[in-house]
């Protein structure tokens, strides 16, 4: 009987609080698709605001029925350090895609190297991005590894450099073969004109000569032009009579 009023003051308490989650929960969704919030990111912030809300309106109405907290209290902190300590890694990819989708070092349909891996981008969640490699296979990689390790973006830039080298016989004429190697990158369709093409010697083998092909393409044309260009240069070098190092 005693505690009666602080009853009824927790139960308008918590009805009222109920219906101010729920009104908070619309405007907050409708707040963060106007300001463009990452798709990946908005039904994570809204489950923490609104769960951090219920357990405040908890421990609000605990208080106005007049319950001690002390021993909740503490049960509460020995839990947050265990699912802690449990879900440090968690955690840890949480942080990662969280600064990944604020930072951008990426975005969908970008071609990235990461962690040992080359692909494109296609999809990035708030623990884990996901690549398709060129033999389409998918790679699913963690969100805090992810972050904290040297990123490749190949596609940032709209142009991205081919290099590859041909060697050739020492008995080869190397005038010869630079023109030939030369005709042949500008011959090969989407070799971009600037920056201009390289084409030098660059190493003498025990067994050969080696020259080096620099030369500028459109990131989504770099394997296109790769394949086409080193099967060129060697149908044309064959088709002169410069000659290969022999095998072994």
């Amino acid at each position: 009987i005693k505690r009666g009023p602080g009853y009824l003051g927790g139960i308008l308490i918590f009805l009222f609080g109920l219906w101010a989650i729920r009104f908070l929960r619309s405007r907050l969704r409708n707040r963060m698709a106007k300001r463009h919030v990452h798709s990946s990111l908005q039904p994570f912030l809204l489950s923490l605001t609104i769960t951090s809300l219920y357990v405040l309106l908890i421990i609000s109405v605990m208080n106005i029925i007049g319950y001690e907290l002390t021993i909740f209290t503490t049960i509460i902190g020995a839990f947050s350090v265990a699912a802690g300590l449990a879900l440090s890694g968690t955690f840890q990819n949480f942080a990662g895609g969280v600064l990944i989708l604020l930072l951008k070092p990426f975005e969908l349909g970008d071609n990235i190297v990461a962690q040992g891996q080359d692909g494109k981008v296609t999809s990035i969640q708030i623990f884990y991005t996901v690549l398709l490699t060129v033999d389409n296979k998918t790679i699913i990689i963690p969100n805090g590894k992810l972050f904290n390790e040297v990123i490749i973006n190949v596609s940032r830039e709209n142009k991205r450099r081919l290099d590859f080298d041909v060697r050739l016989a020492y008995a080869a004429n190397i005038d010869a073969a630079r023109q030939i190697i030369t005709d042949a990158i500008n011959s090969t369709e989407n070799v971009l004109i600037d920056p201009a093409i390289r084409v030098g010697l660059i190493g003498l083998e025990i067994d050969s000569i080696r020259f080096t092909i620099n030369v500028w393409v459109e990131p989504a044309n770099y394997l296109t032009v790769k394949i086409a260009l080193m099967e060129r240069i060697v149908k044309d070098l064959s088709a002169a009579g410069i000659a290969f190092p022999k095998a072994g």
